[in-house]
């Protein structure tokens, strides 16, 4: 063992040789102009610090790759560089291997062994080929070429070449754990659901919440020129909203329940829906839209398709169980949750970080919401499940959520039968400072302050003070416990149904 190992080197030594003369022997050409150029512009990293640089101009997965690639780069090179350059000096070709007019000018002076070159381009191509596949096929050429012309232009030998791109590729890697890629997201899928299409409103009894977002005098006549024959009853201000709902609920020959307004009233909508076996349309008239947007009817178009085709999909409900006032007396009141819960700072930072969107786009508005929000605010002690936690947020959807981190934008399956339970802790050392790193490179759902699971059935409870409660966009002060379940598909809603491939 001992004598192989010692001819390893020699061996390794031979092979570089043998494969030089092979490259020396290739005639003059174009290609040596071309793969010193090459050589060159992947110099100190100019060549993978332009790719990012284009790529970065471009929001979500482009950027996220760009950013992945760098930080491969940086690990590969710090590690080529400082460790195993000084750790394994070795001497580069001279000018009797390979023809003058072939070498890289001027030469390196450092150790040869392991190419620098060589392991920061695998290294980027990989990393970005992590968040981006075709990205990194793409790449893959190009750093094969850079590392190829560090043999042709007489810069390493190809043993070097080949121990560098390992380094590279092997940094990359490394990277996973600090920043995996991200789940793939599934595509939209509904169960169909039997309900009965209308014609001109015949048969549909509408809820239509005037302090709504998006309400305007107009709009009441508006929802009449579409659905002539419906029953319309616009709520005022200062009406109980969920007897209202029910009154309209109850109108005779009513075979749909419609509602307008934000997720807050489709919520109580949904729940008279069930209670009066009826079918839902919901019409788009709050700020955000949230279900409406999940359910793919984020438009009066889109939800008037739908009903006039009669087609309708099953959703879960998340049903809450809320306990208020005093400990000893305590005020018991139920409600339907449709899209999310919340308790800590999640309100403060979705409220600021949709003001800032606009002028500065998701990622950087996220950003900034984030440092502002962790930066003032304090964490909340609360038991989740019988257990004590000290928490920035803890976010519960109903049904799974993508992405995995602190901004969950999308639901693509309504019907999966789980919460999505998200907590951000504050109980690690520097939790602050772990958290704000988290945000800057995208990696919240990986970091050790992050906990995800799944489960149907939660209990929150307070720890001294009474919880503030967010349920679909509406706060509940003075909380002392909440139970949140899931009721099956018990919901009907008009919906456009995915087509299926």
């Amino acid at each position: 063992m001992r004598r192989f190992l010692g001819k390893g080197p020699r061996h390794v030594a031979r092979l570089d040789q043998f494969l030089v003369r092979a490259v020396s022997r290739q005639p003059q050409g174009d290609h040596d102009d071309f793969f010193r150029q090459l050589s060159a512009a992947a110099t100190k990293g100019k060549l993978w610090f332009g790719v990012a640089g284009v790529l970065a101009s471009f929001p979500g997965r482009p950027r996220r790759a760009a950013l992945h690639g760098l930080l491969a780069l940086g690990v590969a090179s710090g590690v080529t560089n400082l460790v195993f350059k000084t750790a394994l000096p070795r001497t580069r070709p001279q000018p009797e291997h390979l023809p003058v007019f072939r070498f890289v000018h001027p030469q390196p002076v450092s150790s040869s062994m392991p190419s620098g070159h060589s392991a920061s381009a695998v290294a980027f191509a990989v990393g970005a080929g992590m968040v981006w596949p075709a990205l990194g096929i793409g790449l893959a050429p190009v750093a094969a070429g850079v590392a190829y012309s560090r043999v042709h232009t007489g810069a390493h030998w190809p043993s070097d070449v080949v121990f560098g791109s390992a380094l590279g590729a092997g940094a990359a890697l490394l990277t996973r754990k600090w920043w995996p890629a991200k789940p793939l997201e599934p595509k939209p899928r509904r169960t169909a659901a039997e309900v009965p299409a209308i014609a001109d409103g015949e048969g549909l009894s509408i809820a239509v919440n005037t302090l709504g977002g998006s309400y305007t005098p107009a709009t009441g006549e508006l929802l009449r020129q579409i659905f002539p024959k419906a029953h319309i009853h616009e709520i005022a201000e200062g009406d109980d909203v969920a007897a209202e709902i029910d009154a309209v609920a109850t109108q005779p020959g009513t075979v749909a329940l419609g509602v307008w307004g934000g997720d807050g009233t489709v919520g109580t909508a949904a729940a008279a829906a069930v209670g009066h076996s009826l079918p839902l349309l919901v019409l788009p008239g709050g700020t955000l839209n949230h279900f409406a947007r999940d359910l793919g009817t984020n438009s009066m178009d889109d939800a008037l398709a739908a009903l006039t085709r009669g087609e309708a999909a099953l959703v879960d409900l998340g049903h809450v169980v809320v306990e208020r006032g005093l400990p000893e007396l305590p005020e018991t009141t139920e409600m339907a949750m449709l899209n999310t819960a919340s308790v800590g700072v999640y309100p403060n930072l979705v409220r600021r970080r949709e003001r800032l969107q606009p002028a500065l786009g998701k990622p950087l508005a996220g950003l900034l919401a984030s440092l502002r929000t962790f930066g003032a605010n304090s964490p909340t002690t609360l038991t989740v499940d019988g257990r004590r936690h000290k928490l920035w947020i803890l976010y519960l959807g109903r049904g799974r959520y993508y992405p995995s981190d602190h901004a969950p934008l999308r639901r693509p399956i309504l019907d999966d039968g789980v919460f999505d339970l998200r907590m951000i802790s504050a109980d690690e050392p520097f939790a602050r400072a772990r958290l704000l790193w988290a945000v800057v490179t995208g990696t919240v759902a990986a970091s050790k302050v992050t906990h995800l699971s799944e489960a149907t059935e939660i209990t929150v409870e307070s720890v001294g003070q009474p919880l503030v409660l967010a349920v679909d966009g509406e706060p509940k002060p003075g909380v002392r416990k909440a139970v949140f379940s899931v009721r099956s598909r018990e919901l009907r809603v008009y919906s456009a149904l995915p087509e299926v491939d």
